[in-house]
């Protein structure tokens, strides 16, 4: 009977000891498995170096369909006319607000005006005498249309190029040589565009 109850005895504790075993090596596991779970991923990280120091930055998840652009603003195109003007030393730069506010009233792109203006005189650079005129506006076999001032020039040929040309649906360089200098096979509007590009 007492070597019965011994041996129970020893198979109890063997029991606890197998049961407080399994349990902890359970318990170890589990606390493992959690703590690689709420770790943080690690995203590879990209080295460069500048001039003073050497910058690590990590290399984000790319975003599908994401792209960067850039728009002209009205409040921009004043600074880009009055750069353009002093770029070239123009005798228009004085009249750059006057330029850009008669675009405005006719719905016209002043840039296009300057653009114009830098194909037909080098913006006002090589005009006729006493003529201010920078568009090679009405100048043809018979005379030279002559302005008073370049004030006087830009609002006739602002709301010339409006009237004649934008409401008409001649808005490109192209469309617009077509009646402006027909004769031209092609370098006017390549000018032209090519200056509009530089004012972008």
């Amino acid at each position: 009977m007492g070597k019965l109850n011994c041996m129970k005895k020893t198979l109890a504790i063997i029991s606890w000891l197998i049961f407080t075993g399994s349990t902890l090596l359970l318990t170890l596991a589990f606390y493992f498995n959690l703590n690689q779970v709420s770790k943080p991923i690690q995203r590879p990280r990209i080295t460069y170096s500048t001039s003073e120091s050497i910058v690590s930055k990590p290399v984000l998840p790319e975003v599908l369909g994401a792209f960067t652009f850039s728009v002209k603003t009205d409040d921009a195109i004043p600074e880009i006319i009055k750069n353009y003007l002093k770029k070239y030393d123009s005798p228009l730069l004085p009249e750059a607000d006057y330029l850009i506010a008669t675009a405005e009233k006719y719905n016209l792109d002043s840039r296009l005006l300057l653009a114009i203006a830098q194909q037909e005189s080098n913006l006002c650079k090589k005009i006729p005498d006493d003529s201010h005129n920078c568009w090679g506006w009405g100048i043809h076999s018979q005379g030279t249309l002559k302005f008073s001032s370049y004030q006087e020039a830009i609002e006739v040929v602002a709301k010339g190029l409006s009237q004649n040309y934008i409401r008409k649906g001649l808005i490109t360089p192209e469309e617009i040589m077509s009646i402006y200098t027909p004769l031209s096979e092609g370098s006017w509007a390549k000018g032209v565009q090519q200056f509009l590009d530089e004012m972008e």
